[in-house]
């Protein structure tokens, strides 16, 4: 049987801001972790995502060295185009940083991004009405 991805894990600097940010985006995230060094939840649809402090990262690789650019981006899908536009504007409204404002792209899709508190891109997405 061949290996399957079961888990995206994400690596950050301060564990209470990036949970709470990743609390907006809707995902169920327990209020008492913010002082752990890992945390993993089972998104509804069944993946898995954890959160890994840069200490703890670095104590079980002493070589790992932090990442620049953007190599791998989240997705989230929204239930329509005007959910894409509250939600971006609910991010960006509680002080996180918007990459890309609401916009009907060429694909067929509302789409928007934002900044995690570790810069990574998180992408929302819903199909554009038909």
């Amino acid at each position: 049987m061949p290996a399957l991805p079961d888990m995206i894990g994400i690596t950050v600097h301060n564990m209470a801001e990036s949970l709470r940010f990743y609390r907006l985006l809707g995902l169920d995230i327990p209020q008492d972790h913010e002082g752990e060094s890992y945390v993993e939840v089972i998104t509804p649809n069944g993946y898995r995502i954890s959160w890994n402090t840069v200490e703890m990262v670095k104590g079980i690789d002493p070589s790992w060295t932090e990442p620049t650019g953007h190599r791998m981006g989240l997705a989230f899908k929204c239930s329509s185009p005007a959910e894409v536009d509250a939600l971006y504007h609910a991010v960006t409204g509680a002080g996180y940083t918007g990459h890309k404002p609401p916009w009907d792209a060429f694909w067929g899709q509302r789409y928007a991004v934002v900044n995690d508190p570790d810069g990574n891109l998180i992408d929302l997405f819903a199909p554009l009405a038909s």
